[in-house]
């Protein structure tokens, strides 16, 4: 008779803290497998042996703490089941059921950070928070755009691994039993691992080099999506740098002062009133806000293979093109609150989804003091990102969107195409006119989105490839087949167009704002302003748009707007400020200021329009006084807000309803 018996199983397999731990493990080992994957894929272009270690010792310590912060309410559950209850048949299943579903779960967004990694370079951010509100869109969306049922068939087969091997592994855990002292050991051990690890971290994300794509790698998706929602809205004044605010507003004022302007109000007010002849017309201005048409695409401003013929050709032959221009942030939100009522991208939601913007300042309200009506026209829901909520609360008339499209003859999960859209506006805009009143007309196109598809038969390219390149040339079509409807109408001779991009197509670049991404176009169109093409190489940004586009009608009118005309006043004093996730900043010609949570401050120096910009290790004095302009706008832009002083109109009760939204 043989005396070899199986070995018996080691006490850390029969243990069910050694599958808590194997859970941990696991957890690792995927997050430390998606950043190989990410360096691989997305490698930043400096990176040496001593930046390597550093982004995966960090990114280590950070996907520690997370997996103690997933596993604790699994060790939790562990105590409050009782030794009999533990190996009883409903709580296997319970346990192997419940495992299937959170490791399916894990490695779906295993693939989904992937693909958000791929379009925004940056883990979980501000976006993927604001997505959540919106899931209908989103699921669509994804669903469009990616190969969703190979991802869910790969994440149900690694789930089913995973649950095998540990099945296989810790089949005999269930009858080792564990004394409660001993079980609220194990918590309290897990626990106060994972309270000491916690202050460690710092709330801006990894920093461990100056490349911000290395910084975003060394991240952990779950800890960036966290610190996205917790400062969602934040105190300004508790997490970035201030001044006194006597200063803030002095130095405000100074940045803001420009030739025929005056203000208003003395100290802590910008309220000015700028000059004009009360006895120029009131020309018409329509504004088309074009999704992600940033400044990459198009020949006139550099593109060889240039993807919009049509704006090319009418840069060329009647407009005044505006070649050094950069969005606020990255978001449609940003752009929103940029050009329309340029006010600066404060770190945390733009006011465009906050709660006190029942009553500011923009484009439309500073027209409609001077006798004009207005309309907002949207290819989507208006629900998303409260932009409906924003135009008719300040300054619109009308909001015409998705729903007021009785027969598209095309949509995608975003709204209908930009054809249908633009031809609704010229109709809009006809009526408008018809009443002998001037307008201010707002367009927002939604076309050149994700999944990227346009109607067949406008382009060449085959709208089934669903690619950003021609979704743009669509986009450009569309908008040549607006100007050539325009011109055939009466208001084309006695209106001012201007077509602006709300941001960039993706994200891409070094520095904590990566500003070459941010470059978008803004091209302004109209025989009564714009007298032949020409071209302007002033900085500028979202901001000035609205500024610009009112210096160009040459009326009179009081102002609260952050932005500068960029056809007035010294080019030597020109900028533009910027937001990225939770840094926000102000660039000038060769200098970035950027300020981060926590009170940080980064320089930056070079030419962003030639290449990247360098980190400056040692500021002069010069860089110094941005520093306090900096500081000083972003603080009194959060001082305006949140004390409902960005505004000039009062609101009353007598004030006339707005018509209904979409209606005759």
């Amino acid at each position: 008779m043989s005396n070899n018996f199986p070995a018996p199983a080691p006490s850390w397999a029969r243990s069910r803290y050694g599958f808590a731990g194997f859970c941990f493990l696991s957890l690792l080992a995927s997050w430390f497998v998606l950043r190989l994957v990410l360096l691989a894929v997305f490698r930043p272009p400096a990176l040496s042996l001593p930046t390597l270690l550093a982004a995966l010792l960090g990114g280590f310590q950070r996907d520690v703490f997370v997996a103690l912060a997933e596993v604790v309410p699994l060790v939790f559950w562990m105590l409050l089941v009782s030794n009999r209850s533990f190996g009883a048949r409903w709580h296997r299943a319970l346990i192997w059921g419940g495992g299937f579903v959170f490791w399916f779960a894990q490695f779906f967004l295993l693939f989904v950070e992937f693909f958000f990694f791929d379009e925004f370079q940056a883990r979980f951010n501000t976006v993927a928070v604001d997505y959540l509100l919106y899931p209908y869109e989103v699921f669509v969306n994804i669903w469009q755009s990616y190969h969703v049922g190979f991802v869910l068939a790969a994440c149900a087969a690694l789930s089913l691994g995973w649950l095998f091997a540990a099945s296989r592994i810790f089949a005999g855990m269930w009858e080792r039993p564990f004394s409660f002292k001993s079980r609220l050991a194990h918590l309290a051990a897990v626990s106060a691992l994972a309270a000491l690890l916690a202050p460690t971290f710092n709330l801006k994300g990894a920093h461990i080099s100056s490349d911000r794509t290395l910084n975003e790698i060394a991240n952990n998706g779950a800890l960036s999506f966290v610190a996205a929602a917790w400062t969602h809205n934040l105190d300004y004044g508790g997490f970035y740098k201030t001044v006194s605010k006597d200063e803030a507003y002095q130095r405000t004022r100074r940045l803001l002062a420009g030739p025929h302007t005056e203000f208003v109000e003395p100290g802590q007010s910008i309220r000015r009133r700028v000059g004009g002849d009360p006895d120029r017309p009131r020309l018409n201005v329509v504004i088309l806000l074009e999704e992600s048409l940033g400044s990459e695409f198009w020949g006139c401003l550099g593109r060889t293979n240039t993807l919009t013929p049509e704006m090319d050709k009418l840069a060329a032959e009647e407009g005044m093109l505006f070649t050094h221009l950069y969005a606020s942030g990255n978001r449609t939100v940003r752009g929103f609150e940029g050009v329309l009522s340029s006010f600066p991208p404060l770190p945390g939601d733009s006011i465009v989804k906050r709660d006190r913007s029942d009553n500011v300042e923009t484009i439309a309200r500073v027209l409609k003091r001077d006798g004009y009506d207005s309309v907002f026209l949207y290819g989507g829901r208006g629900l998303f990102d409260g932009m409906r909520s924003f135009a008719v609360r300040n300054g619109y008339d009308r909001f015409v969107e998705q729903k007021h499209f009785e027969h598209p003859t095309f949509t995608t999960i975003w709204g209908v195409c930009d054809e249908d859209l633009f031809l609704r506006a010229v109709e809009e805009f006809r009526d408008l006119s018809r009443t002998g009143r001037p307008f201010c007309g707002t367009v927002l196109s939604v076309s050149n989105h994700k999944p990227f598809t346009y109607p067949k038969g406008k382009i060449p390219e085959d709208p089934d490839w669903k690619m950003r390149e021609h979704a743009v040339k669509y986009s450009d079509y569309a908008l040549g087949q607006f100007f050539r409807a325009a011109r055939k109408e009466s208001f084309w001779t006695n209106t001012i167009f201007a077509v602006v991009a709300d941001h960039g197509s993706r994200v891409y670049g070094e520095q904590s704002i990566p500003t070459r991404s941010y470059e978008i176009p803004l091209l302004i169109v109209g025989p009564a302003a714009v007298k032949g093409p020409s071209r302007v190489a002033r900085l500028g940004g979202s901001l000035d748009v609205p500024a610009t586009i009112l210096g160009m009608i040459g009326r009179p009118y009081q102002s609260m707007f952050f932005g500068r005309d960029l056809l007035a006043g010294e080019p030597e004093r020109d900028r533009a400020l910027l937001n990225h996730n939770r840094d926000v900043g102000m660039l000038t010609r060769d200098r970035l200021v950027v300020l981060g949570l926590k009170k940080t401050v980064e320089f930056y120096q070079g030419n962003p329009k030639s290449a990247e910009l360098s980190l400056l290790s040692q500021p002069a004095a010069t860089d110094l006084e941005l520093e306090l302009d900096t500081v000083a706008v972003y603080q009194v832009a959060d001082d305006l807000y949140m004390h409902r002083r960005y505004q000039i109109d009062a609101p009353t009760p007598t004030q006339p309803p707005a018509r209904p939204a979409g209606g005759p």
